[in-house]
């Protein structure tokens, strides 16, 4: 078994049948192996009633950020039975994404990708849980594969399964591969062997805590998503000012708190350097190709609105003034979001030209928005009416205002009481 010497499988007595069950299980093991897997683990389709209460508390206190996936509903995806009454074993499989995926070097026009999404690398894990779903049902077991799946908490089913560990950046951490891994599993009737999780931890290490930009990791194992640069790179609407700073040169994810992890860092020394992804030509695309290049990508609502605005802000944190030109055209854009993003990029790159290009658009908003009615107040008007720099703006949606960071303090006072002094649950992610 992949890289867990130290997770003997145990035997469940008359739960679990006898050598046939034991040569099925291993030969799981061999065709994942085979196929390059990083680690595999069995555990029971057993509920995980822990991690559904930690997700509760997570909806709770207000850190899961209105997230749906597996937020959505926790009875479900804390229970594959739900969906899979049959199920008796899970069959998890974690693949490296590392170094096939690099690092990501972007020059002054080029934005960051995180590495997991440098390319669609679920296709490689696709291929694994396949191979291992048709094993079972030529022994003539029911067998069903799930990947990133809002019926499955699949970091709950690695850990039970003995494939890693909980990890403070609230990832599956393994020997060897780190936090660098995709998780799936296979549901199945088969009475497989099951593995014991893993006895390793972090322990002391607190490493990714500070690595994170925002300071999203109120404590060790908690993530608030309200302060995470990944989660507002793939939300809707407005992203606060404050996120934008901190998003830099990034487009889509964020990689500082699993960059910091140690288990992780021999794999990563090993990934080659590859370049960013050109934000001009992200602004410059239709929306058509863009979605297609980037068809792996979460996009709300699978508008390429979003994948622009995220261009916009990483554009402006570039201080580049080759950049006003193209900037230029977007503080004029029929879209109120991007017009938005467009202007706060050109106050924060300066310059006696972004600062005539942003007079000329305050002009232009001054009677009113373009395609918002009187009864909703504008944002972008709203930014260039304030001031040229520094912006204030305000969004008239859910995602619409700084409130995010300016209750961060609030919400870490309510996680510390709710949970109690840095020793709160793990949840999802």
């Amino acid at each position: 078994m992949e890289g867990n010497g130290e997770r003997p499988s145990v035997s469940q007595g008359e739960a679990d049948a006898p050598s046939e069950s034991s040569a099925l299980t291993e030969r799981l093991h061999e065709l994942a192996r085979a196929s390059g897997a990083a680690g595999t683990g069995v555990c029971l389709a057993e509920p995980f009633r822990d991690t559904e209460l930690q997700m509760q508390d997570r909806v709770a206190s207000g850190a899961s950020a209105g997230l749906s996936f597996t937020y959505r509903d926790p009875a479900v995806s804390t229970d594959v039975r739900r969906t899979y009454p049959w199920a008796e074993r899970l069959f998890v499989v974690a693949h490296s994404y590392l170094p096939e995926a690099g690092t990501p070097h972007p020059s002054t026009a080029e934005g960051r990708v995180a590495r997991f999404a440098e390319r669609d690398h679920y296709l490689g894990l696709e291929d694994m849980l396949e191979t291992a779903s048709s094993a079972l049902r030529e022994e003539g077991y029911r067998a069903e594969w799930l990947r990133d799946d809002n019926r499955l908490v699949d970091r709950a089913a690695a850990v039970r399964a003995g494939v890693g560990w909980w990890g403070k950046n609230t990832m599956v951490l393994m020997p060897g591969a780190g936090p660098w891994v995709l998780l799936g599993s296979v549901v199945t009737d088969a009475p497989l062997d099951i593995d014991a999780p893993m006895k390793r931890s972090c322990g002391s290490c607190e490493a990714c805590l500070p690595a994170c930009p925002t300071g999203a990791l109120v404590a060790p194992g908690i993530l608030d998503a309200n302060l995470c640069i990944a989660y507002w790179l793939q939300a809707p609407g407005v992203i606060p000012r404050e996120i934008r700073v901190a998003i830099g040169d990034r487009v889509y994810g964020c990689d500082d708190c699993i960059e910091a992890c140690p288990p992780g860092s021999k794999i990563l020394e090993d990934a080659p350097i590859r370049p960013g992804v050109d934000l001009v030509g992200i602004l410059r695309s239709s929306d058509r190709s863009l979605l297609a290049e980037h068809s792996h990508f979460f996009i709300p609502d699978r508008r390429a609105r979003y994948l622009r605005r995220n261009a916009l802000v990483a554009l402006g944190n570039s201080s580049s003034e080759r950049a006003i030109d193209i900037l230029a055209g977007y503080a004029g854009h029929p879209d109120w979001v991007l017009r938005l993003h467009a202007c706060w990029a050109i106050g924060r790159i300066g310059g006696r030209a972004g600062r005539a290009v942003l007079v000329a658009a305050r002009e232009q908003e001054r009677d009113g928005c373009q395609g918002v009615g009187r009864d909703r107040a504008c944002p972008a008007g709203s930014v260039l009416r304030s001031s040229l720099v520094p912006w204030s703006d305000h969004e008239p949606g859910r995602h619409g205002n700084d409130c995010a960071v300016r209750d961060s303090a609030r919400r870490r006072r309510d996680l510390d009481h709710r949970l109690g002094c840095h020793g709160g649950r793990r949840g999802d992610g």
